[in-house]
């Protein structure tokens, strides 16, 4: 029987973070993927290395797979080092792969990484959002809202 999984998941340690993904568009739902990699790239990646600031995800026939990460080559690697940009395959059962590609095409959505982790086991996990990108206005408010839950903050702090 699988485990149930709740909505935070369980981050032993936090290796790439895409803080910009939370301004740039709104989050509706998020997904937890396994990730395939190769050696040196998990030992890139427990050295803390790694961005994913500017990848995304997509859904090709019945694969997900993960673009333009960055995983820096490994610095005692040898001749069986990989490439750092390469398309990486993320692992999710076919049911949630088909609504993902069923909300990218009909929904016009997208789907952005969050951050790269490892979870309490030892794997090395994708968090993925499912997201709208934010027009221009829509960053205003946000930014509006934030100062404003600031101010607020700050006006109580200075009172109580």
């Amino acid at each position: 029987m699988a485990r149930p999984q709740n909505a935070s998941f369980d981050k032993a340690k936090t290796v790439a973070e895409n803080r910009r993904a939370r301004y740039e568009y709104a989050i509706n739902e998020v997904f937890e993927a396994g990730i395939a990699l190769t050696g040196t790239e998990v030992k890139s990646l427990r050295f803390g290395e790694g961005t994913i600031a500017d990848s995304y995800a997509e859904v090709k026939g019945d694969e997900l797979w993960l673009v333009n990460a960055n995983i820096p080559e490994f610095s005692h690697g040898n001749r069986f080092n990989h490439e750092p940009r390469r398309p990486r395959k993320l692992l999710m059962k076919g049911r949630e792969i088909a609504k993902l590609g069923g909300a990218v095409t009909r929904q016009g959505m997208t789907l952005v990484p969050l951050s790269i982790y490892f979870n309490q086991r030892g794997r090395a996990k994708v968090e993925l959002a499912l997201a709208k990108g934010k027009k221009l206005h829509d960053k205003r408010e946000a930014e509006k809202a934030k100062d404003w839950k600031r101010e607020q903050a700050r006006l109580m702090r200075d009172r109580g």
